[in-house]
């Protein structure tokens, strides 16, 4: 390749924004170059939510013979002492990203995609100008320019500033993935998404687990009630929960052993594990960018700001997915990318801080919600109603025994939804079933009377909205 190179597009980062941009310039026969340093797929292939969620389909297979007695099954012997064979399943969720990454690959390098794919490290020179320099050839550093770029860089695990925990072995998620042996007990750092996650998973596993969590709950951006159920379901599970406690050092004793010192309101507390996780944030990858030399502004933190529709301060310049700050998902990164596709390709322009966030917590009981929480509702002052509905009190729920949880709806003064929370069995599709009414704004009457297949969670929905009561 020449010592400078032109596109009509340039994309850094091989995330769930990035690679279907590149895909659909090139279909619109612009020329772009997509820069990858690592490995393709972004967060959610390599070490987010495909891994994840691969790696609970393992322990969910685990508790299922460990619980079969409790629908009158054969009980499978010694099934209470059931531990993973973690070098195997994390074989399987190898197994399962190198195919995923393989395809992404070549849908980008096939015969006539006019993606050109560069393995490298990619930083700024200047506004329209980047330099890619080699994995494999670092003095063979040459520049791409491009009226258009875009940066999907995404994230990585942030590490706490603590006393002693530089000068000890810690994890990150991204090396939890790959662990062959299983903990003996899993000290994790942060009661977010991830540690919950974690939590379970590994308890299921075998090892023991404890979270330390330095809100008074879990999710503190959740209602009380949703952290309550999440907290007694891991709870009974025997996942060791410490809440209001702030981490005060960490050290290694000679057998390998980790302790944390935390602060708590009822004093000092000590906590030792085999192996600790440290989940409490993530940082952008954008300090190697030389943003500087384009003169593309970032906030205290280092995430890239944008506005409405993704564009950075710098004409012509986007940022894409996780890098720019918010809610960190998958599915709006690859929401970003229709924004930005919409806008360059089609002349349709939205906002991409206008828009549903779904999300879901993949523990037992999932999470799923849409829309405003009770708490967002006051805080907006929101008039709503509300109804909740236990789990346990459904048709579903009392035929599989998956009784846990409460399905929660808030409605407006026009009778349509505002938002919902499902805690239970299903919850994740149940929320979409939800998020598709209020795309469409149906009022709640319409799923109250319509027609559902018997026996489903989905006809639950005849329900929910049974007992509406003035939000408080």
């Amino acid at each position: 390749m020449p010592a400078s190179t032109k596109f009509d597009a340039i994309i850094i980062g091989s995330g769930q924004a990035g690679n279907p941009l590149a895909r659909a310039l090139a279909q619109a026969g612009r020329r772009v170059a997509l820069v990858e340093e690592y490995r393709l797929g972004g967060s959610c292939i390599n070490y987010g939510c495909i891994p994840t969620k691969t790696l609970l389909a393992t322990a969910e297979r685990l508790h299922l013979l460990r619980t079969a007695p409790e629908v009158a099954a054969p009980a499978v012997p010694n099934a209470a002492g059931l531990r993973v064979d973690l070098a195997a399943a994390v074989a399987r969720k190898d197994a399962l990203l190198e195919r995923l990454r393989a395809g992404i690959e070549q849908s980008l390098t096939a015969p006539g995609s006019g993606v050109t794919l560069l393995w490298g490290h990619a930083a700024f020179t200047g506004p329209r100008t980047v330099r890619v320099t080699p994995n494999e050839a670092p003095h063979e550093a040459h520049d791409l320019t491009a009226p258009l770029i875009f940066i999907n860089t995404g994230t990585r695990a942030d590490v706490p500033h603590v006393s002693g925990l530089a000068g000890v072995p810690h994890l990150n998620t991204s090396q939890l993935l790959d662990l062959k042996e299983l903990p003996e007990h899993l000290v994790i750092v942060g009661g977010g998404f991830i540690g919950l996650e974690f939590s379970q998973m590994f308890r299921r596993f075998g090892s023991r687990v404890t979270i330390i969590e330095h809100s008074p709950q879990l999710l503190e951006r959740e209602d009380d009630d949703v952290c309550q159920a999440l907290q007694a379901g891991l709870s009974a599970e025997g996942v060791d929960i410490v809440l209001g406690a702030e981490v005060q050092r960490v050290s290694q004793g000679p057998d390998g052993h980790l302790t944390l010192t935390a602060r708590t309101g009822s004093g000092e507390r000590r906590v030792r594990g085999s192996h600790l996780l440290v989940a409490t944030g993530r940082r952008p990858n954008t300090d190697a960018l030389g943003l500087g030399f384009a003169g593309i502004k970032t906030d205290a933190k280092g995430f890239v700001q944008v506005n409405d529709h993704l564009q950075t301060n710098v004409r012509g310049v986007y940022a894409l997915g996780d890098v720019h700050g918010g809610p960190q998902f998958t599915h709006l990164a690859y929401d970003d990318f229709r924004v930005v596709r919409d806008a360059l390709l089609h002349g349709k322009r939205r906002s991409a801080k206008q828009r549903p966030l779904p999300y879901c917590i993949f523990t037992e009981p999932q999470v799923g919600r849409i829309g405003l929480s009770e708490d967002q509702a006051r805080e907006k002052n929101q008039p709503y109603r509300v109804a909740k509905m236990p789990v346990a009190s459904t048709g579903r729920a009392q035929q599989t025994g998956e009784s846990a949880g409460f399905w929660k709806v808030l409605v407006g003064p026009d009778d349509r939804l505002l938002g919902a929370t499902i805690v239970g069995a299903a919850a994740a599709e149940v929320m979409a079933m939800l998020e598709i009414a209020m795309a469409g704004r149906l009022k709640y009457q319409v799923l109250q009377e319509m027609v559902f297949a018997h026996p489903t969670w989905a006809e639950s929905l005849n329900n929910v909205f049974r007992e509406l009561k003035a939000g408080k």
